[in-house]
Formats: structure tokens, sequence, C-alpha cells
């Protein structure tokens, strides 16, 4: 009787947890939508833009790491990758920049598909050393293919006009179809962690021997969230090449993965809102940082590990917790 009484005490908290976490994640996605949509009037409309770009790749690569378990050092094979394949349709064949993002997201995928299959075949520290020894092929290959214009990068890239009707040289024109971008990329990735495949990719994050058992091909969905997670961080790659109109080395490096696994562990991996606090911190922080002469990896390394001793979650996963506990109490 004790121990029934017991399982129903913890459904039922289990269940106070859920209900108080989503609640807080609407309310400050509500406030950060507000806060968006009068931000370009108050603050200097690019980094904004850069921001939102680095919001979608951190919440993409998130998605592999908070949501399936699985940490890439990789992902800049994808950012940058989308970002050249946008440059180049959108500057040399003349497209559109709606469908130099969609290239640039379908090459992203199709890169996702290829390292994921030789990927997934191994688990913790190796699968992620795989990642980045295929991501520095990739790196090299964009040093010597003559698309990419080696180090010089392609530079000049037009913004164009969106639709025939909407011209991006327009700041504001620009800056609120990133912010349509970013939000449909976001409520993509919520959609996927809330349906049965997200259910299942949590499943595979606690116990992935207990998934195999259950019967699920875990080698297919796990390809299946790589592939998702690479296309969004592409759709933010081309989002970032059309914005500041070029695309160089600098996006394809592993430094670039480096950053983005800062940016989602800084702000919470697991949470739909944590890696858009870590990623605009990070970006805000380089940004203060970069006319101070003071080197900004040393103030970022410390800032992280502040934050890994005081913020064990990162920093929107610890607040979940300590609201939730105080939930719990009451």
């Amino acid at each position: 009787m004790s121990e029934a009484r017991s399982d129903v005490a913890d459904l039922t908290l289990r269940e106070t947890s859920a209900r108080t976490s989503a609640r807080l994640e609407w309310t400050l996605v509500g406030l950060g939508i507000v806060a968006l949509l009068v931000a370009p009037f108050l603050i200097y409309p690019i980094f904004l833009m850069k921001m939102l770009c680095f919001a979608l790749f951190a919440c993409a690569f998130n998605l592999l790491l908070g949501y399936t378990g699985l940490l890439s050092f990789g992902h800049a094979t994808f950012f940058g990758g989308a970002a050249y394949f946008t440059a180049h349709a959108v500057k040399v064949w003349g497209w559109p920049p709606e469908a130099g993002i969609l290239l640039g997201m379908a090459g992203a995928a199709l890169l996702g598909l290829v390292m994921g299959f030789f990927a997934i075949r191994r688990q913790g520290i190796y699968f992620a050393m795989i990642t980045l020894a295929l991501s520095q092929m990739f790196f090299f290959f964009c040093v010597q293919a003559p698309f990419t214009q080696g180090e010089d990068g392609i530079q000049g890239v037009p913004r164009g006009i969106l639709l025939g009707i909407l011209d991006l040289n327009v700041s504001l024109n620009m800056y609120y179809f990133v912010l349509v971008v970013f939000l449909v990329g976001v409520f993509a990735i919520w959609r996927i962690v809330n349906s049965p495949f997200g259910m299942i990719l949590r499943s595979i994050r606690e116990n992935e021997n207990r998934a195999i058992s259950l019967g699920y091909s875990v080698a297919n969905y796990k390809l299946g969230a790589f592939v998702m997670s690479a296309a969004l961080a592409g759709l933010a790659g081309s989002l970032k090449a059309i914005v500041f109109q070029f695309a160089t080395l600098t996006d394809v490096t592993w430094q670039m993965s480096g950053e983005v696994i800062l940016m989602t562990l800084l702000g919470g991996t697991g949470t739909m809102v944590g890696p858009m606090i870590g990623a605009s911190l990070v970006i805000g922080l380089e940004n203060t940082l970069a006319t101070s002469g003071f080197p900004v990896t040393i103030a970022t390394g410390l800032i992280f590990m502040v934050c890994v001793l005081i913020f064990r979650r990162g920093i929107v996963g610890e607040f979940y917790a300590r609201v939730i506990r105080r939930a719990g109490k009451e």
C-alpha cells in the first residue's frame, strides 16, 4: 500500500513539474516574442539578426543533444555548408533569397544524412570524434573547392527581393523576415519534440537499451534526428549568409561547433528557451568585448566555468528546477 502511494505521489509530482515547466516556457516565449517585435526600434537590427541566427542554430543543436542525447562536434558543417550553398546560389546563379535558403537547408540535410549514416554506428565519445573528423574533412573541402573561393569566401551576396515583393535591403524588412523564419524554425523544433517521434527520442536519451528492447529501430530514429537537426542548423546558416552578405571559412571551423555547444550548455539542454538565452549571452558578450581589447575567448571561458559551477543544468534549466521544487513544496 505504501509503495502504491509513493508511486502515485511520484506521478503527481512529475505531472506538476511538467505543467509548471510548460507554463514557464510559454510565458518566457510570449514575453520574448513581444520583446523581439519592438527590439529593432531600440537595438541595432544587425546585432539582433545575428543573435536570432545563432539562437536558431543553438536550438537545432539542442534537438540532437538535449532531446536525443547525441553530442556532435561537427555541426559547423551544416551551418557553414548551408551558408556557402545559399551564397553561391544567390550571387552566382541569381536565385531569389527564398530559393537560396531552401537550397542551403536541403544541402545541410543531405550532409547530415551522409555524416549521420557513419556517425550513428558509434556511441558516446566515439560518435563525437567521428562527427569532428568528418567536419574537418568538409572544412578542407571548403578550403580547396573553387566555388567557395578559398580563404576569401563568397562576398557581396545580394539580399534580393523576397517573393518579388519585399526588399530585403531595407533593414527592418530583413529583420522581420529573419524573425518570422526564426519563429517558424523554433515552432518546428517544438512540434518535433512534442510529437510521438520526439517522445521516442527522449526514451533513447534516457535508456537506449530499453528503447531497443521495446522494438524501436534506434539507429533510424537517431539518423532522423541528426538529419532534422542538420537541416535546421542549415536554415540558420543560410539566414546568416543573407543577413551579412557573405560566407567564409569561419562558419565551418571546429571552433564554430564548439561555440554552439557552449551556447546550448550555457542556456540549458533539454529546454526550448535555454539555447536562445545561451546564444544571446554569448553573442552579446562577443559584441560588447569586440572593441575592448580583452580576449573574448577568455571571457566566455570564465563565464562558462562560473555557470558550470553554479548552474549545473544551465541558466534556464537551473531556473526551471528551482521553480519546480518550489511548486512541489506548495
